[in-house]
């Protein structure tokens, strides 16, 4: 029980922290404008920032997927069984819902709007949006496959970095088109209590990322080289 309750802590302050700055910031609606730079960097790293550190926190407890698209991806390596798959996608979303609800309730208590939901961008089609989701999902997913993965089964002390480094240029890419999900749990709890095209694009969200979760898991197996750190744990 102990590693669910660390992912839904971990998701929970990966939405407060991550969008929490982007509420800050006012990165929250369009970010195409160059006057916008410095709000979009800062949300690039908060994010990675809230990664890195509860990859040191949580990591020796759950592995600290806190986004169910790299559970998904883990699964799909059989890196991980299907109950403990199941149940930390639960508790991912129960967390992000959490983060939201702490935002939300900071939010509407002060002069701040919003809750950092992800939404297509100004002239972004929902073509647009959706690949934007799967290419940058891929990329990211396919790169914590790689640095939590070694051939003799050691532990990567700098994994958690460079997935954090990771998401933060992920997210200076992807925020011009979608505000950057790459995490489904991060965009369920935030839409929920910001509704509008938030809520009725989210479904942009949840597929985009599982489909590019999918497609890491798929060229990790082409071109991955790890044997002893990948057996499927059969909970």
């Amino acid at each position: 029980m102990k590693k669910y309750l660390a992912e839904m802590f971990g998701t929970m302050v990966l939405v407060l922290m991550g969008c929490g700055v982007a509420v800050s910031l006012n990165c929250t609606s369009d970010c195409s404008a160059v006057a916008n730079a410095a709000t979009v960097i800062g949300t690039a790293l908060a994010f990675g920032l809230a990664v890195v550190a509860m990859a040191y926190t949580i990591g020796g407890i759950s592995g600290c997927h806190i986004n169910p698209a790299i559970t998904f991806g883990a699964w799909l390596s059989k890196r991980i069984g299907t109950k403990d798959a199941v149940l930390y996608i639960v508790f991912q979303v129960i967390g992000a819902i959490l983060g939201s609800l702490l935002l939300y309730l900071l939010t509407s208590n002060s002069s701040l709007e919003g809750t950092g939901a992800n939404d297509l961008q100004s002239g972004v089609t929902t073509l647009g949006g959706l690949l934007a989701e799967i290419i940058f999902t891929c990329v990211f997913v396919l790169v914590v496959l790689g640095s939590t993965c070694t051939t003799n089964g050691a532990t990567n002390k700098f994994a958690g970095l460079a997935i954090g480094l990771s998401l933060v240029l992920v997210h200076l890419v992807c925020i011009r088109y979608t505000g950057t999900s790459v995490n489904p749990a991060r965009s369920i709890g935030p839409a929920l209590f910001q509704g509008g095209t938030a809520l009725s694009n989210l479904w942009i969200f949840i597929v985009g990322p599982f489909v590019g979760a999918a497609l890491a898991a798929i060229i990790w197996t082409i071109i991955g080289d790890c044997k002893c750190c990948c057996k499927k744990e059969n909970k």
